[in-house]
């Protein structure tokens, strides 16, 4: 059987795509484990976190997943006060700070404090994002991007099952 055009193609393909999977299967993991390393103020088991979290809440903060887009009532919420961490109640953003990005999600321009959220690196999604989780207990809340407004030009675009509102 001859080895044509076509089928050379879709063995070159398919034999870079194998090889392509042993990395892509990697991307991820190792910011949620790069935490798990870090010591935080607020530390607690796997079982404690999964007791006092709701099932959306854990896989949110522990396992660095995402809400839906328009999901979240937080998204919509115009009144003055404070986010915090859905985990630990740290305050994280100020609603001084939210606008509406567009993109379904609670947005800020800043945190609250200089304090109150740390960064990382993450490749889930097989380039690097910058990931934003509380400063206090590691929960993963969301990521930074540099699309946002003035004067910082960031937009924290945050999962709203990780925040809880206090109204001021």
């Amino acid at each position: 059987m001859p080895f044509n055009l076509s089928t050379r193609r879709t063995f070159v393909a398919g034999a870079g795509l194998a090889a392509a999977m042993p990395l892509l299967a990697s991307c991820g993991g190792g910011v949620v484990e790069a935490r798990k390393e870090r010591t935080f103020r607020v530390s607690k088991t796997d079982a404690q976190w999964r007791r006092e979290l709701s099932r959306s809440e854990y896989r949110i903060l522990r396992e660095a997943g995402t809400e839906r887009a328009y999901s979240s009532p937080l998204d919509n919420e115009k009144r003055a006060g404070t986010f915090t961490c859905a985990g630990c109640n740290n305050r994280l953003y100020s609603s001084a700070h939210k606008y509406d990005s567009g993109t379904g999600w609670p947005s800020f321009w800043r945190s609250i404090d200089s304090g109150a959220v740390e960064t990382s690196t993450d490749y889930n999604i097989g380039y690097p994002r910058t990931e934003v989780h509380c400063a206090d207990c590691g929960g993963h809340l969301g990521h930074i991007f540099g699309d946002g407004p003035q004067p910082t030009g960031k937009r924290h675009c945050i999962n709203g099952v990780a925040m809880d509102f206090i109204p001021a």
